[in-house]
């Protein structure tokens, strides 16, 4: 039976054990992200913009919905398999602006080249959405974030520079090479509520981060070796926005919460439901 399991718990990192820390480029790499807008109106097509006021007017995006910006991860582009399938789950379950934040300009360079981009490339992010303010299409209470391996990072950057003032930002396994230990990587402080969901963290070589991150982790069938993953490590890591993307059509996917990570390994969480995923702004009471 697929399983998820949830573990609520705060987790303080020792100053001592960051092993570095990612600066931002003296280069402005998030200058150069691309901006595709999807609506129910356009569903297929995006339209392309910048973060201009001018630009943002010319889109379909209003006030009259909630807006989910996703953030695909390294060697990802718009239109790989995260974003449509994300998108379209979004579109078909709820009427809400959906924008694409395209990279690829680093996202396709070299795994360090695309981390020392990360800081940039979210303080950009954060750039857009303050225009999205001023222009009246969002505020700050209607924006969740979907960032996937380093997307995530970069929503956590995008969170931490609007001061955690965003609704919501949901952190699809987190990439962990470089970033395990690194005090900049996605965390609680970065959003209103931050959810997190775990799919490979275990093995020689894990792309996640196996420790919580949010104010809810989520670790579906133990946080490692997916269905139908057997010898394949990315495909475990793909999980994580599979699931997510499920979890907008399907409401049953839901976790036991735990009280530490070992009760979590040993499959003996037996506190509350909790649904996992979902494009809910508010979850926690």
């Amino acid at each position: 039976m697929f399983k998820i399991i949830l573990v609520c718990a705060a987790f303080v990192a020792c100053n001592a054990c960051v092993a570095q820390s990612v600066e931002p480029n003296i280069e402005r790499q998030g200058t150069l992200n691309v901006y595709l807008a999807y609506t129910r109106t356009n569903p297929r097509t995006p339209e392309i913009f910048n973060s201009t006021l001018e630009s943002i007017a010319e889109t379909s995006l209003n006030s009259t919905r909630n807006t989910t910006i996703i953030v695909h991860g390294h060697e990802g582009t718009a239109y790989t398999s995260i974003n449509p399938t994300v998108k379209d789950a979004l579109l078909t379950n709820e009427d809400v602006n959906v924008i694409v934040v395209d990279w690829s300009q680093y996202s396709l360079q070299s795994y360090s080249n695309a981390v020392s981009a990360v800081p940039s490339v979210g303080t950009s992010l954060a750039d857009l959405i303050e225009q999205l303010v001023q222009a009246n299409v969002a505020t700050l209470d209607t924006v969740h974030l979907v960032g996937y391996d380093l997307g995530a990072h970069v929503a956590g950057y995008a969170g931490r520079a609007l001061n955690g003032g965003i609704a919501r930002i949901t952190g699809l396994d987190p990439a962990g090479n470089q970033w395990g230990s690194n005090s900049q990587r996605l965390n609680r402080a970065d959003a209103k509520y931050v959810e997190v969901i775990h799919t490979d963290t275990g093995g020689m070589f894990p792309n996640g981060i196996g420790t919580p991150m949010g104010h809810a982790d989520f670790y579906p069938n133990g946080g490692d070796s997916q269905p139908g993953c057997f010898l394949n490590r990315p495909c475990c890591h793909n999980r994580a926005w599979e699931y997510f993307a499920a979890s907008l059509a399907y409401t049953h996917l839901q976790g036991n919460q735990c009280t530490s990570l070992s009760q979590m390994a040993f499959n003996r969480c037996r506190g509350f439901l909790y649904p996992m995923g979902t494009n809910s702004l508010v979850k926690l009471g």
